[in-house]
């Protein structure tokens, strides 16, 4: 019955999930959904200009945009029954929709998977801890989506989902970490990431030198250092340290998949922007949810 719950939840989930994917990122109040032209959802980080050379793009991004039907309101029953498209052509759902809402299911589910194993002798998560779980597996989903899309962390995002964790660990019984723990991991998660932020842009300098380029992009953005101190919030501090150490490994096999792919199709570009926050998700997941089953096993330590 849990996971039928779990089934139903995501499936809402993902759907707010993709409406806030799609509003979020152009600083606009949510809305129903809505079939938003590719051209709009490019003015996130491409400027919009009139005939005039006026720069436009909030107010182009505020133009309302076609209501989708209620059976489109999902992605996944917009691509079974034909609802992709506007009615006028102008506007087409990506992937990304169904896509988004199965990932969100399947957090949900891992949710309520971790519960079981955790609660096998005891009951270590219970219901409303479950709740708290099922918060961060949507939050997780819409950091992972609009990070992948736009290349963003949104503060809109991230200090809402700091406030529900700080609240987590304040209430009495709560799944660890306790309110002291919560806030030592949120310290260092930021001053951690803060720090490899700054060292960022040093590197990228010496490095556009040496090439003689001018490199401005970085490898970690403000955006991730936001994440890494949610993620101390949700882990405490010695939690939130395997799970660094599961982010490195899993964005260095990321960073080396997208260079390979490059290479394959004759796109390579050395600096290439790569998403990161999504890598930092993942590995906080782990330890949300499994690390008092792995880190014993593995490091001989328990988070």
């Amino acid at each position: 019955m849990e996971y039928l719950y779990a089934l139903i939840i995501g499936l809402i989930a993902g759907m707010i999930v993709n409406i806030l994917a799609d509003d979020l990122p152009l600083r606009r109040a949510p809305r129903l959904p809505r079939y938003i032209p590719l051209r709009k959802k490019q003015a996130v980080r491409k400027p919009v200009f009139n005939e005039d050379g006026e720069n436009i793009t909030l107010q182009y991004a505020r133009e309302d945009d076609e209501p989708r039907p209620f059976v489109a309101w999902l992605g996944i029953t917009a691509f079974l029954f034909g609802k992709r498209e506007s009615s006028d052509g102008s506007a087409k759902l990506s992937w990304r929709y169904p896509i988004a809402e199965v990932m969100t299911i399947a957090f949900m589910l891992l949710a309520v998977f971790a519960a079981g194993l955790l609660n096998q002798d005891e009951v270590m998560v219970n219901d409303l801890q479950l709740a708290f779980w099922f918060f961060y597996m949507a939050a997780f989903s819409l950091i992972i989506v609009i990070d992948m899309e736009h290349k963003l962390i949104l503060f809109a995002v991230i200090i809402p989902s700091s406030i529900v964790a700080v609240i987590d660990a304040i209430i009495p019984g709560s799944y660890r970490p306790d309110i002291v723990e919560a806030m030592y991991g949120g310290m260092l998660g930021f001053l951690v990431f803060f720090i490899i932020y700054n060292g960022g842009f040093l590197f990228t300098y010496i490095a556009g030198r040496l090439r003689g380029e001018d490199v401005t992009g970085v490898a970690f953005g403000y955006g991730d250092v936001m994440m890494a101190t949610l993620s101390g919030l949700l882990l405490g501090w010695q939690a939130l340290i395997f799970a660094t150490v599961f982010a490195i490994f899993l964005g260095s096999f990321g960073a080396i998949a997208v260079i390979l792919i490059q290479v394959f199709q004759k796109r390579y570009s050395a600096f290439t922007a790569i998403p990161y926050g999504p890598f930092i998700v993942i590995g906080t997941m782990i330890m949300l949810l499994f690390g008092e089953t792995l880190v014993p096993g593995i490091f001989g330590w328990s988070a």
